[in-house]
């Protein structure tokens, strides 16, 4: 029998908390033994069995681990990445994969070279909606898609004092939620042929994005990706047209809510989606519409995957080349929204 695969983390904030190590400890051949954190108490209260570490080196540094897992600050990523790649560490880093399209590329040629696992934290890969939207399309009951919306706004008026809504690079909106959105995208039509970007700081005292309106051209069809710290409900997550009928979904996937009350992906009822999509078409002329029920979420997939891999038996579930296209769009947004024009993605390739 293959051991457990030795688990090293490294920041017990928001993401780490809610997200990797609640996953890591529910994934069966992954043992959370280390945690890097200046968190000691809340760490061992919940995590009794893991060691805390004063900080990302010692862990980085100890032969015992085997997966380092980045659930840090965004510009962190890629000095710690490139350190536990040196170390001969398999490495799982939160999104968004680096800060620059170079550093993506640097680390993904390290990770070729090293010949260990790099992968990236796009966890909302399976959101339940998402797999039920990949799901529909695959059915062909949409036709030929001609648009596609994905909105994920939240009302939060009032900024906060922390790294995420600073005027540091990688922080605000656009790196936050960007990703996700743009990796989805990239997912269910591939590279677009063109980027436009309306990237804007809206609220009083903003010092980060807060507000983004994208848009991805591609040969046949159009997508349009949002978000904003200042919608308050009403607009769906996902809208499809297509050449047979149209789909819209409300609501957000429940799982990051879950996790967050301490629920773990075997218990009854994880990642449910109580709200059904609407498939909307017309019979002569008139307008049906039809509740598609979403599957569960599977975020838990996501480990599950990344152990496989690092054995040697399984697919990297997010590729650092994969990372390197998200980081494509983000940079081609960002010199759109810079210059006022279309950026057309040949000129990042390579």
């Amino acid at each position: 029998m293959q051991k457990n695969l030795a688990v090293g983390l490294v920041g017990f904030g928001y993401a780490g908390q809610t997200f990797h190590a609640p996953l890591i400890a529910a994934t069966a051949g992954l043992d959370l033994r280390f945690v890097a954190s200046s968190q000691t108490q809340l760490v061992t209260d919940r995590y009794p069995q893991a060691a805390v570490l004063p900080n990302p080196m010692a862990l980085i540094n100890d032969p015992l681990v085997d997966l380092v897992v980045l659930a840090t600050p965004n510009a962190s990523h890629y000095p710690l990445a490139c350190e536990a790649l040196d170390a001969g560490k398999h490495v799982v880093v939160d999104k968004p994969f680096t800060l620059t399209l170079a550093q993506a590329k640097e680390l993904a040629l390290r990770a070729q070279v090293s010949g260990k696992v790099l992968s990236i934290f796009h966890n909302r890969r399976w959101d339940a909606d998402f797999l039920g939207l990949k799901a529909l399309l695959a059915s062909g009951r949409l036709g030929e898609v001609t648009q596609f919306e994905s909105q994920f706004d939240r009302y939060r008026p009032q900024t906060r004092d922390r790294w995420r809504e600073s005027a540091e690079p990688g922080s605000g909106l656009w790196f936050d939620l960007g990703p996700h959105l743009i990796d989805q995208t990239l997912q269910l039509f591939g590279p677009p042929q063109a980027v436009f970007a309306d990237l804007q700081m809206r609220r009083a005292g903003a010092q980060a994005v807060d507000d983004f309106h994208v848009l991805l051209r591609y040969p046949t069809m159009r997508v349009k990706l949002s978000a904003s710290c200042l919608v308050s409900g009403g607009a769906p997550r996902y809208v499809l047209h297509g050449s047979l009928a149209s789909f819209s979904k409300q609501g957000l996937d429940v799982q990051e809510t879950q996790l967050k009350a301490g629920l773990l992906p075997d218990a009854a009822g994880f990642g449910l989606d109580p709200v059904p999509g609407l498939l909307h078409h017309s019979v002569n002329d008139q307008t049906q519409s039809e509740e598609i029920v979403m599957p569960l979420g599977q975020y838990a997939a996501y480990y599950a995957a990344v152990r496989d891999a690092a054995l040697g038996v399984g697919k990297n579930p997010v590729t650092p080349f994969e990372g390197v296209m998200i980081m494509q769009l983000l940079e081609a947004a960002q010199q759109s929204a810079e210059t006022g024009a279309w950026v057309k993605m040949e000129s990042f390739n390579g």
